[in-house]
């Protein structure tokens, strides 16, 4: 027989790390998902409203992350 202290730290340990690692699993699936979505729209050649929208905001991030690196 189990006494409380054994079974709570068993539970804790799936609690957390059970539930971390979906978590963490959940949110690679998303991440990739829109990685993907992502690279498929770039690939088009009549981009959509979404691609032609950000596109502008990612240049300028590229570009101040390239001002950054030369200094």
């Amino acid at each position: 027989m189990m006494n409380f202290f054994s079974s709570s730290l068993i539970g804790f340990f799936f609690g957390v790390f059970f539930g971390a690692g979906c978590a963490l699993a959940v949110m690679y699936a998303i991440y990739s998902g829109g990685y993907r979505r992502g690279i498929t729209d770039s690939l088009r050649p009549e981009k959509s409203d979404l691609y032609r929208r950000w596109l502008p905001h990612a240049e300028k991030q590229l570009a101040k992350e390239r001002n950054k690196a030369g200094k």
